[in-house]
Parts: C-alpha cells; sequence; structure tokens
C-alpha cells in the first residue's frame, strides 16, 4: 500500500546562480519553464561552465513525492531515464530516500532529461528544459499493481507536453478512478496552461478529485484577472483546489467551502520548487488525516522554509521531518 503514486518527468536539475544580463543575453525567458533541444541545452551549460552549479534530482513531480517522501507517506514514482550516469544518479538520489521507482525506468539507451535552473539575485528562477528519453514516458513504464494499491495518484501538467507521457497519464487517471484511488494533478506552469492547454484538458478528463495551481496559472486558465471567475471555472474540474498565493498564503477550496491559510514569514532567496514541496506537504497531510486547511497551512510552513534556501529540495531527507516536527510544535 502506498500513500501517493506519482508520475512525471525524470530530470537532474543543475541549479545556478546568474545576473539577469544572462537571461537578457541568451533570450531565455525570466521566470518561465521553457522546453529546449540538446543542442540549445549544450550551448547554455558551455556559456555557464565558470559558474558552479547545485546537482539533484528533480523534475516537478518528483520533487512532490520526495517531499511526501520526506514527511512520512510512502510512494511510488515511475518515470523514464537513459542509461547514463544522470540516470544513475537520479535513480539512487530517490532509492536513498525510500521512495520505490518502476524496475524499467533505466533500460533506455537515449540521454536522460536535466534542467537548467537560472536563479537571479531577486529570487525569480528561470528553466531551461531538455526532457531527453523523459520524453518517452509511457504506459509500459506504469506499474499497475502499485497505482491501484495507492491513496493518491499525483501527476504533473509538464506530461502534456509530450503526446507519449500525456497518454500514460491518460492511462493513470483511468485506472485510479475504477481502483477508487484519488487523483490530483498539477497544472505546473503558465506556459503549459498557454501551450498544452487541450492536452491539459484530455488528462483532467472530466474531473480530478484536487488541482494545484499558483494564482498564474489559474487567471491563466480561465482567461481572466479576477481570481474569484477563475475559482469558479476551476471548481467544476476539481473537488478540491488548492491555489497558492506567494507571499499571500494560499487558498484551500473544497466545495462550497473555501478557507484562506495564511503565509509563514521567510526570507525569499530562491522560490524553485515552491510549489512542488507544497503539493508534497497536501498530500502528505491528506494521507494522514489532516483537514484541508490544516494540510494547506502545513504546506505554506514547509514552501516558506524552502524558499530560504537555494534548491528546489532541502539538502537531506531528514529535513523534511524536522520541518513537519518544527510545525506541529508551533501548533
Amino acid at each position: 500500500m502506498y500513500d501517493v503514486y506519482g508520475l512525471g518527468n525524470a530530470l537532474v536539475d543543475m541549479e545556478y546562480t546568474v545576473e539577469d544580463d544572462f537571461l537578457t543575453h541568451h533570450g531565455i525567458g525570466k521566470g518561465l519553464m521553457t522546453l529546449v533541444d540538446e543542442e540549445r541545452i549544450d550551448t547554455l551549460t558551455l556559456n555557464l561552465q565558470d559558474h558552479h552549479p547545485e546537482r539533484m534530482s528533480g523534475g516537478s513531480a518528483a520533487n512532490t513525492i520526495f517531499a511526501a517522501q520526506g514527511f512520512g507517506a510512502t510512494t511510488y514514482y515511475s518515470c523514464k531515464l537513459g542509461d547514463d550516469e544522470t540516470g544513475a544518479f537520479f535513480l539512487e538520489n530517490l532509492g536513498a530516500a525510500g521512495v520505490a521507482t518502476n524496475p524499467n525506468a533505466q533500460a533506455d539507451n537515449g540521454k536522460s532529461g536535466r534542467c537548467l535552473v537560472l536563479v537571479t539575485p531577486d529570487a525569480e528562477r528561470s528553466m531551461n528544459t531538455f526532457l531527453g528519453v523523459s520524453s518517452s514516458l509511457s504506459i509500459a513504464d506504469i506499474d499497475e499493481a502499485a497505482l491501484g494499491c495507492s491513496k493518491y495518484f499525483y501527476v504533473e501538467g509538464y506530461l502534456s507536453s509530450s503526446s507519449e507521457s500525456l497518454e500514460a497519464a491518460i492511462a493513470c487517471m483511468e485506472l485510479a478512478r475504477t481502483e477508487r484511488v484519488e487523483t490530483a494533478v498539477s497544472l505546473s506552469d503558465p506556459s503549459m496552461v498557454e501551450l498544452f492547454r487541450d492536452n491539459l484538458t484530455r488528462m483532467l478528463g472530466n474531473g480530478v478529485d484536487h488541482l494545484f495551481c499558483n494564482e498564474e496559472e489559474a487567471l491563466s486558465w480561465a482567461k481572466t484577472d479576477r481570481l474569484d471567475i477563475a475559482i469558479n471555472e476551476l471548481k467544476d474540474i476539481a473537488q478540491g483546489l488548492n491555489i497558492t498565493l506567494g507571499e499571500r498564503g494560499s487558498l484551500a477550496i473544497t466545495g462550497s467551502a473555501q478557507y484562506e491559510a495564511g503565509a509563514y514569514p521567510a526570507k525569499v532567496i530562491d522560490t524553485n520548487g515552491a510549489g512542488d514541496i507544497y503539493a508534497g506537504a497536501c498530500l502528505y497531510g491528506w494521507s494522514v488525516g489532516m483537514e484541508p486547511v490544516q494540510a494547506a497551512s502545513f504546506a505554506n510552513f514547509a514552501a516558506a522554509n524552502l524558499v530560504g534556501l537555494y534548491g528546489a529540495r532541502f539538502q537531506t531527507i531528514r529535513a523534511y521531518g524536522s520541518v513537519l516536527a518544527q510545525f506541529k510544535t508551533a501548533g
């Protein structure tokens, strides 16, 4: 029995601290996730050779599953990697944390995916992502038995950018509904809403149990500048809705009830991974019986702790348990 079964890209994050002029010079959209090909990511990496990156296994859903595991959930992650050092690093990193993965995860001869995360002095992160073989994530990489005995199925909206990965996500959603596994989807990034809306709509199907998004994604989805209008539209898609509002905290919406979970003080250094850990904290909270507003409050607390550090994750798996203990102590 798993608390959370995740599906998403398998990427190794390479995080660099850069100045704004680096983004301008290389035509990089600030604060956005941009999909790039192998030539582009190799060129950018070459131009960053005098910088020293922090490296860790990543990908949005992988970060969420890692967080849920760290807080105390039992987790499984289906992904696709190349038979290379980057892929081996990714699997070793997840395995050391206790996350189960599909046995054929590193069975492909192509190159593993990686993401250049460029952090500017204002803590904004701009991501250039080369999916590599992760874009070929397919139904063959799904462990149906593990998914069928999980409490929650979680998938990242980033999979909407690949037709093969999208079909795998849809198949998992259908299986989850059949097995009465609660479904949870993250819209992931405004660029996914803008560029792959039709694919996201297919992924969401006739609706999901839980939907995660930030304010910008919500407004973009509803094509409005009013959050109340966006909420009403998104409530037609999800039974439960969590919208992150940055320094204003987040909203937890269930049926006719709407709760405001206040933010916690934070000295923001790097916002990379804030939405991912938020989702992981909620999934953990729900799996142990937290009410929606309590889970959202814990998620705000976890994100506030993360953004004060560099990187999309805490440095050790034990740090997640420490953050949970602090939250419980704070009451």
